[in-house]
């Protein structure tokens, strides 16, 4: 497959027990030593905020690294509803260099705005592939260099090491090359949830991240790694959109849509089938993008000329179609909002028509899945019965 353009953007106490483990993976090493105590972290395949309500990423894409005069963009995101943004920096290998300053800015125009915040670095996009691309290590690098503006900002912000970190070529080398990246910011003390992006230009056509991604995980000390494939061409089908997402859920594994629009030069993405499946999985899902895509890819523009009140075809389906912002987004509770669900794997329904036990694993004494509360059957969210 071609690079796809992208313009200048681009037993009751058993199972007690067994909830409690669950919870502590991402807080505990490998060792047991303590790590991160606060902040978004992941569990069973989830995301949760730290008071441990489910958070449901309903974001954005903002290109701040070409356009960092336009960060009244972040309000206006939020204004049509996301509950996160993610937002495009630079390392300074390709374009100009995203200071400490201004990460510490918008990271605060993200909490004025009640966003959580996904920071990325778009210098790695298509590396091996791009000439002008640059290694996850480097990435890794700038990170650490602006470690000061992360600090204390566990409960809002998601570290994205790089943006699309491998293009068509040496595919294989993601693997070693993210858990490399993911023990150098471990080992520098940033201890925020990461996102991974999948290799391929970030669709992973070659099942590269989906085939390696458990051994990834494994590898963060923290076990605090979300990971992101971007749907364009490559997901032009019902089918392969729900075959790649459900390997995720059933294998326990952290998966959202960091990227996908409602056409593409490399084939026609099914925007329909991302965001339906998405919601149905209760999995985040962010769109490419808000304004400014040049290069013949215009139409995958939100809003026409950063103008906010002016949708285009693709930010109208994407903010009010069906599975949209404005229907499915629900704020962080870190912000004072309701949330997706409540504690480790409560509320909600279960894809089996069932209600979530509020109580969780202790709502099942005997470790079927299957709990009782107010006089019905109810499902523990993970478990066997969670189909």
């Amino acid at each position: 497959m071609n690079k796809p353009p992208r313009g200048t953007l681009r037993t009751a106490a058993g199972a007690v027990i067994a909830a409690l483990v669950g919870l502590l993976l991402p807080v505990f090493g490998p060792a047991g030593e303590a790590e991160a105590a606060t902040g978004i972290r992941v569990s069973n395949g989830r995301v949760y905020e730290a008071n441990g309500n489910e958070f449901v990423m309903r974001g954005v894409n903002h290109a701040h690294a070409w356009y960092p005069e336009r960060t009244s963009s972040i309000t206006d995101i939020a204004a049509k509803g996301a509950n996160t943004v993610r937002v495009v920096l630079s390392s300074g290998h390709r374009w100009t260099r995203t200071t400490t300053a201004e990460v510490t800015s918008l990271i605060g125009k993200c909490k004025a705005s009640k966003l959580i915040c996904v920071l990325e670095v778009h210098d790695t996009t298509g590396y091996g592939e791009d000439a002008a691309a640059t290694t996850l290590d480097k990435a890794a690098d700038y990170w650490i260099s602006i470690k000061s503006a992360l600090a204390g900002q566990e409960n809002y912000v998601i570290v994205n090491i790089g943006n699309e970190p491998f293009g068509n070529n040496n595919q294989s080398a993601w693997t070693d090359a993210t858990k490399s990246a993911i023990g150098k910011l471990r080992g520098a003390g940033i201890h925020h949830a990461l996102m991974v992006d999948a290799p391929g230009w970030g669709q992973d056509w070659s099942n590269v991240m989906r085939n390696n991604a458990a051994s990834v995980f494994a590898s963060d000390p923290d076990r605090n790694t979300i990971f992101s494939v971007h749907m364009y061409g490559v997901y032009d089908t019902a089918a392969e959109v729900q075959g790649y997402l459900n390997h995720f859920v059933n294998n326990r594994l952290p998966i959202v849509v960091g990227e996908f629009g409602d056409e593409h030069s490399d084939g026609n993405p099914h925007e329909d089938s991302i965001m339906a499946t998405a919601q149905s999985l209760k999995l985040g899902y962010l769109g490419w993008s808000w304004s400014g895509n040049g290069s013949g890819v215009e139409y995958l523009d939100l809003v026409s000329g950063f103008n906010a009140n002016s949708l285009t075809g693709w930010g109208n389906r994407f903010f009010n179609g069906a599975n949209g912002i404005s229907t499915t987004s629900k704020p962080a509770t870190v912000y004072g909002g309701t949330g997706s669900t409540g504690g480790s794997g409560t509320g909600g329904t279960a894809p089996n028509g069932f209600p979530y036990c509020t109580g969780g694993s202790a709502s099942d004494p005997d470790g079927d899945g299957w709990g009782w509360e107010s006089n019905r059957s109810c499902v523990v969210r993970g478990s066997s019965a969670d189909r």
